[in-house]
């Protein structure tokens, strides 16, 4: 995917990203709200295993150990000695016993605190091996059969655009990236697609004091030209980053933490996130990021020894994760939050010769949290099938990670089916994720489907009956209607949250047009008000 950057800044700052809108076939219309408790608190944290970590190691299937022993001579996590693997729970059946790396004791505290549920052989169909391609369909929510979800946007950006459409205009951007210098693509949607913002580097206390501290005033005279608009949507991005950037830096002055974490990055990450959180940031959904798991080689220091990369990594993990777990149960935060690790493959059964494994096709997957039902879903990963024909794969996709995701989202989060159906699709089953949910990941006193009645009554309900295209807009918006209406009123704010149009048109052949070339280049809001209705739509300007 081709991406266009208006501005780049130093390592100390990073501005949203964006991509183009490609207008839709068909107006999507759905019922986003339950009649619940207040929802409005609850954070998804998403924790990226980045490189494809190696499950077998991670958890090693004990009912099959002279197997796993066979295909992993020198890596092998061993069954005695002072690194031997931490036998995760003996009520198991012997189909789930494994046994956890010696790095990863944070992880048997939360088990046995019942806040840590595993979820083995975790995929999608037709595995992608490349890092690139199938991180993409992680973050795009599609598989390796078809991009029918999209291509140019991600699941977590459609999710968010429509599940939280009334927040579109709020000041606080909806997700918070970390660990990365790259704004994800999985944050991008189909309208608006400043959703996230990065602060990779930063030290958020003064995070707005950076940003707009940055290149010192704009410009008073900006030229009537192509390079004048990209000139003018600089100015109008950076003063989007500054809102955004001073109520992440209030928060984080506002917030604590009550727990010591580990001096890692990963740890960092999570502490800021703890922090924001601690200090009411309106942020939704978080992602931290992990790197390194790529372990083609020195996965281990030395044959027979399990210290090494893998260890390491595993260590700054799961001692992270348990900081953070208990700083949010310290500080009264827990009920509201589930984090959980995705890693775009796995790795093969087979060692391959340099102390490392090579590209495979499935992993676990961790969920935490106080919201989460402590335990095992799904078995240990069969190892006949690694072969020599396969090139040592095991094949079998117990679990399709959208399976998760989709899950969290309607039992934790709220969504509907149809706000599912429009953030991902299984067009390889040509079935909704919402028959395939996964049972049991929560605690039926969180489990939102277990709790409460769909409604479509209520007040704050995002439909979006209107498509605004195309976007970006160089000079003339078209406003779509999928109801039958003779007029439209709509407001237009800028960036700041300035209202600057107050306007009523004809709606002619389900069409208005609105001419936006006398306006300067940047971000606006569109709210549209018809048929007692009201909903927000992000354009940008160019």
């Amino acid at each position: 995917m081709k991406r266009r950057n208006f501005i780049k800044l130093s390592a100390t700052a990073s501005v949203v990203g964006l991509t183009p809108f490609q207008i839709q076939a068909a107006l999507r219309s759905f019922t986003p709200y339950f009649e619940c408790p207040d929802l409005s608190g609850r954070k998804l944290v998403l924790v990226n295993l980045d490189g494809a970590n190696d499950g077998l190691n991670s958890l090693v299937p004990l009912n099959q150990y002279d197997a796993y022993s066979t295909l992993r001579p020198t890596i092998k996590v061993p069954e005695s000695g002072s690194n031997k693997y931490i036998a995760l729970d003996e009520t198991l059946p012997d189909e789930q016993q494994v046994g956890l790396n010696p790095a990863l004791l944070g992880f048997k505290s939360l088990y046995d605190k019942g806040v840590l549920r595993i979820i083995q052989g975790v995929g999608y169909p037709s595995q992608n091996k490349s890092h690139f391609k199938s991180t993409d369909l992680y973050f795009t929510g599609n598989d390796g059969n078809s991009l029918l979800n999209g291509a140019d946007t991600g699941w977590m950006g459609r999710f968010m655009e429509q599940y939280y459409a009334d927040l579109i205009v709020e000041n606080f951007p909806l997700a918070v990236e970390i660990g990365s210098n790259k704004t994800s693509l999985g944050f991008h949607a189909e309208e608006a697609h400043g959703l996230s913002l990065n602060i990779t580097g930063q030290d958020p206390a003064g995070f707005y004091n950076i940003i707009s501290g940055l290149g010192g005033e704009p410009p008073l005279n900006i030229p009537d030209s192509d390079y004048g608009k990209q000139l003018d949507f600089i100015n109008n991005t950076d003063a989007l980053t500054n809102i955004y950037a001073e109520s992440i830096s209030t928060a984080f002055n506002k917030g604590q933490n009550d727990v010591t974490y580990p001096d890692t990055d990963l740890a960092d990450q999570l502490k800021t996130v703890a922090r924001l959180i601690s200090g009411d940031l309106g942020s939704r959904i978080y992602m931290v990021r992990i790197g390194g798991f790529d372990t083609h080689n020195a996965q281990v220091q030395a044959s027979g020894d399990v210290l090494g990369r893998h260890h390491e990594l595993l260590t700054e993990l799961s001692e992270s994760m348990e900081a953070f777990v208990t700083d949010l149960e310290s500080q009264n935060l827990a009920d509201d939050v589930v984090s959980v690790t995705f890693s775009e493959f796995g790795r093969k059964a087979a060692e391959n010769g340099n102390l490392g494994t090579d590209h495979g096709e499935i992993a676990p997957m961790f969920v935490f949290g106080k919201p989460v039902s402590g335990g095992m879903t799904g078995i240990n990963p069969n190892l006949s099938e690694a072969v020599e024909g396969n090139n040592w794969q095991i094949q079998t996709v117990q679990y399709d990670y959208r399976q998760t995701f989709a899950t969290l989202l309607q039992d934790f989060l709220g969504a509907d089916n149809n706000i599912i159906d429009n953030t991902f699709f299984n067009h390889s089953l040509n079935d909704s994720f919402t028959n395939l949910k996964i049972e049991d990941i929560l605690r039926a006193e969180f489990d939102v489907s277990k709790n409460c009645t769909a409604s479509n009554n209520d007040p704050h309900a995002g439909n979006k009956n209107w498509l605004l295209y195309p976007n970006p807009v160089r000079d003339i918006i078209n406003m779509s209607s999928i109801d039958p209406i003779e007029n439209v009123s709509f407001r237009i704010y800028n960036a700041s949250g300035v209202p600057i149009v107050d306007l009523t048109s004809e709606v002619i052949d389900g069409k208005a047009s609105v001419n936006l070339s006398k306006y300067s280049s940047g971000i606006y809001f569109f709210e549209v008000l018809a048929g007692g209705k009201k909903e927000i739509h992000k354009v940008i300007k160019i």
